[in-house]
């Protein structure tokens, strides 16, 4: 029972005693969410301790459900030799990107512990950015010179079937003596060619390639425009250095997307997990949150300005947090449409009045409805109607100020050069709180004879 309520102190006991087969058997068993959460309860020195144990093929099974930053925790406590058995295991680009992660030292190690074909291409990859065609292809693809014959190619496929049986084939790839890319040949032309034929007669001439500096915009339009599951890449010169398949760009672009959306949330130090040192998470956190202390302030200021009028209509109190609150949900689900329509390319930065005139429509609209049914509460809470009308009327305005400022601030940041996903967020809350604190709290200025007397 306890191995199943909690099969992580299963697995401790497992790597403790050292037992390799045992240890197999027990992950074999366990659904790879478990493996994942297994796993993850561990600390660095018996998730190394784990895959030092364990072979190197199953080692590398287990670190691809670990996230990178517990695998590049792991990795560093391993012997260099080990490590690189372990990663080897892996595909060229997945090495590249858990070797980012390690101290450079440490990485230098592992990379003269491979086979040089390996730390070649891990070394290739590293000099890219992640977010590039070159840093999210793989140098494992099929490539032969173009005066190679139909029979050398099925030959070598032949011969090297173990090694080629883990690439991703669905094409292979011609180049000339200098290494430039100049044509593609479809498997099945190679199965029912003639033997006797140059792979050069049989080859798609001028296919379609993207550049190793490619952005990952410019790389998910162009498997939009067409049905490839890989492209091969290119540097300036058109030499061919490997591919790039669909499936890691839209990896890459969901990965994209939901660090734009952690952002939002004020998680701006990368990949956290609660395993990670306490110091490390809470340094993390702070950059954050000292920031906020300031913009707060601000926010805090304008009810400064107006004590006299919340002493004499206590309960406006109630309404300040309600009508914060509310704006700022109205104004984040405005972000979260202009985030997704940038980082989606269906919104051009320059588009700011076409988006501001949308977004004011739904903001009247829902500001109506939201500031109605606030009035209504507060009217007959106090029995107050003109307190309804304040309460209600600045509900509505700040709704409408909230959503304009979530849906064009994003544009207006990514024009400037700055990340949206992590600006955006604080800039709408606090000029959400500045402008309904001052909506809710003039107004009542204006009719405090008014509420005072009802």
């Amino acid at each position: 029972m306890e191995s199943e309520a909690a099969p992580w102190r299963e697995l401790q006991r497992l790597i403790e005693e050292g037992d390799q087969a045992r240890l197999k058997a027990f992950l074999a068993n366990l659904d790879p969410l478990d493996v994942a959460l297994s796993v993850s309860r561990l600390d660095d020195e018996h998730r190394a301790l784990l895959l030092s144990t364990v072979s190197p093929r199953d080692a590398a099974t287990v670190v691809e459900q670990m996230p990178d930053a517990q695998v590049a925790g792991a990795i560093e406590q391993l012997e260099p030799g080990v490590a690189a058995a372990i990663l080897s295991r892996l595909q060229d680009a997945e090495r590249a990107d858990l070797l980012e992660q390690v101290d450079d030292p440490t990485a230098e190690a592992i990379l003269t512990a491979m086979r040089p074909e390996e730390a070649h291409a891990t070394r290739t990859l590293r000099e890219y950015p992640s977010d590039v065609a070159g840093g999210l292809m793989t140098l494992e693809c099929l490539v032969y010179a173009a005066d190679a014959t139909v029979a050398d190619v099925l030959k070598d496929m032949r011969l090297h079937g173990k090694r080629y049986r883990d690439f991703v084939v669905q094409y292979a790839f011609v180049t000339s003596p200098d290494g430039k890319l100049v044509g593609v040949l479809r498997l099945r032309d190679l199965l029912f060619g003639n033997p006797s034929k140059r792979v050069s007669e049989l080859m798609v001439r001028e296919p379609l390639s993207v550049r190793d500096t490619g952005t990952l915009d410019e790389l998910r339009a162009f498997f939009d425009a067409h049905p490839f599951y890989g492209a091969p890449v290119v540097d300036d010169d058109g030499r061919l250095l490997g591919i790039v398949r669909r499936a890691t760009v839209n990896e890459a672009l969901a990965a994209r997307s939901e660090n734009a959306f952690l952002k939002t949330q004020g998680i701006i130090g990368g990949e956290e997990l609660r395993t990670m040192p306490l110091l490390r998470r809470s340094r993390r956190r702070l950059a954050w949150l000292s920031a906020n202390i300031v913009l707060n302030v601000i926010a805090a200021s304008v009810i400064a300005l107006y004590q006299e009028t919340l002493a004499a209509v206590i309960a406006l109190a109630v309404f300040l947090p309600i009508i914060s609150d509310m704006s700022g949900c109205s104004g984040n689900q405005a972000v979260a449409v202009s985030m997704r329509e940038l980082v989606l390319g269906l919104l051009r930065p320059s588009e700011f009045w076409r988006v501001w005139r949308k977004e004011a429509a739904v903001g009247l609209i829902n500001g109506m409805a939201l500031g109605l049914l606030v009035g209504a509460v507060a009217w007959a809470w106090k029995g107050n109607v003109f307190l309804g009308i304040v309460v209600g009327s600045a509900m509505m305005l700040n709704t409408i100020v909230a959503v304009s400022i979530g849906g064009t601030v994003p544009l207006l940041l990514r024009r400037m050069g700055v990340d949206p996903a992590l600006a955006s967020s604080p800039i709408l809350t606090t000029v959400t709180d500045m402008c309904g604190f001052f909506l809710l709290l003039s107004l009542a200025a204006a009719l405090l004879p008014r509420l005072i007397g009802g």
